[in-house]
């Protein structure tokens, strides 16, 4: 019953800002914790960030930390990802996920978005 829909991305140049939006829909308990994850081409999905409950608790991958900024709006149960300073190494294809405790491992991610291409040049 979880679906999740993303949308924003794009192509910038590097050291500029785009922005992923994520409408979730289904049960708060399985929208408990939403996040982003991203799959560069040839490598494997990694952990972006998190936000947790209704105190929006976050996390980050220290590969982001200071340039990208997750956020919710509760009311809409929204999610976003504020992506700044952006390096041709950001590309990927970025992902929203949800579930009652999503971490770092995503094999353990039980609810994925569709996936919304971001590229970065140089």
């Amino acid at each position: 019953q979880v679906q999740l829909v993303e949308s924003g991305g794009g192509l910038v140049q590097a050291g500029g800002s785009l922005r992923l939006s994520c409408v979730a829909s289904g049960r708060t308990f399985d929208t408990h914790v939403l996040g982003w994850f991203r799959q560069a081409p040839g490598k494997e999905r990694e952990f972006v960030a998190t936000i947790r409950g209704s105190f929006n608790t976050t996390t980050y991958a220290d590969s982001v930390k200071g340039r990208f900024a997750i956020s919710k709006d509760n009311a809409r149960n929204t999610a976003y990802l504020q992506m700044n300073n952006l390096k041709p190494e950001d590309t990927a294809v970025y992902y929203c996920v949800a579930g009652v405790d999503v971490r770092r491992d995503p094999y353990r991610v039980p609810y994925w978005g569709q996936g919304r291409r971001v590229t970065v040049s140089s």
